[in-house]
């Protein structure tokens, strides 16, 4: 299971609804990200995460049940474990890579808090740009041609309840408010599924709401949510002022990495025996598209053992695992 991927049932949840489950929970990345640094050890972890007992472990056994962490025991009396990656978790590191990236330039309070890439082979600090694995050739959200593929559906792209977060009497307790702005959005499958769409050149209420087939007072609660942050700008149809438009802004179209990479991840790892839930091709080449990271200095492929990570205060930088 840890380096096979997961066998979907036919007509059930597709690669996207797992995708969501899994990594629409801050615990669950700010585990991960932990764990891809060599932290492991259930006090280590408590250390270093703002996290209640309860809650991480329900998480660690969350985590080890779908096969992006092992547990090993390294004494039996008491008995201790210590939880370690595996290739499942390890292939994630694109998707932290772009959250990263996308807080550190979008969101103005983490602008100074978050630490600075490092890339090893050129020597210098870096923005990773999102290629085409094809061509090479730098991509953005409107450069991707996307459908539905056999298996895909808004309806089988639900999250299961079992993989989403849970509701607790202390929310501080339940969320650690790292990323907030990329939780509004993968956090909630509304959410999701909303910026979904209007990456794929929906603008129009009514048309969220048919597509979705969410209530209506969600779909305008999430479009008022992404307008606060700014990842959505309500504007007046030209030919119906009655009308009101969203469209992304350039904070909006700046999260398609995320998008792109949590998708491929996805797609590996959960297979769903009619075919992908989501086709995607470069319209510049007309490959199928892989989403793939250069490094914005060199231009050279990026890959996880390249990357250091150093703290603004810290002369030790954390190496990321190999892909």
């Amino acid at each position: 299971m840890e380096s096979q991927p997961t066998q979907l049932e036919p007509g059930g949840t597709n690669a996207l609804g797992r995708m969501l489950g899994l990594l629409g929970d801050e615990w669950t990345l700010l585990i991960i990200q932990q764990a891809l640094q060599g932290v492991g050890r259930f006090g280590q972890l408590m250390s270093a995460l703002p996290v209640s007992n309860s809650v991480l472990t329900s998480r660690l056994n969350l985590l080890v049940r779908e096969g992006l962490l092992r547990r090993n025991i390294y004494q039996t009396n008491p008995l201790r474990a210590e939880y370690v990656v595996t290739d499942r978790s390890r292939a994630l590191w694109p998707f932290m890579l772009a959250i990263w990236e996308w807080e550190r330039r979008w969101v103005e309070e983490h602008a100074e808090r978050l630490p600075t890439m490092h890339h090893e082979l050129c020597g210098h600090d870096f923005a990773p740009l999102l290629s085409c694995g094809a061509c090479g050739k730098p991509v953005e959200a409107k450069d991707v041609a996307a459908e539905w593929g056999p298996s895909g559906s808004w309806e089988r792209s639900v999250p299961e309840s079992a993989t989403r977060r849970r509701a607790d009497s202390d929310p501080s307790r339940t969320s650690a408010g790292l990323f907030p702005e990329t939780m509004m959005v993968f956090g909630n499958r509304w959410a999701s599924a909303l910026l979904g769409a209007a990456f794929r050149g929906m603008t129009r209420f009514s048309d969220f709401e048919a597509s979705l087939g969410a209530p209506p007072t969600l779909i305008a609660e999430r479009l008022r949510a992404f307008v606060a942050i700014d990842i959505l700008v309500a504007t007046q149809n030209a030919q119906r002022p009655d009308w009101a438009e969203y469209r992304l802004t350039e904070k909006g179209r700046a999260f398609f990495p995320v998008v792109a990479t949590s998708l491929q991840w996805g797609q590996e790892w959960f297979v769903a025996p009619e075919g992908p839930a989501i086709v995607q091709h470069h319209r510049s080449c007309g490959e199928a598209f892989e989403a793939t990271f250069r490094c914005d200095q060199c231009h050279e492929v990026l890959t996880g053992h390249d990357i250091t990570i150093v703290g603004r205060d810290d002369s030790t930088p954390a190496r990321e695992e190999d892909a």
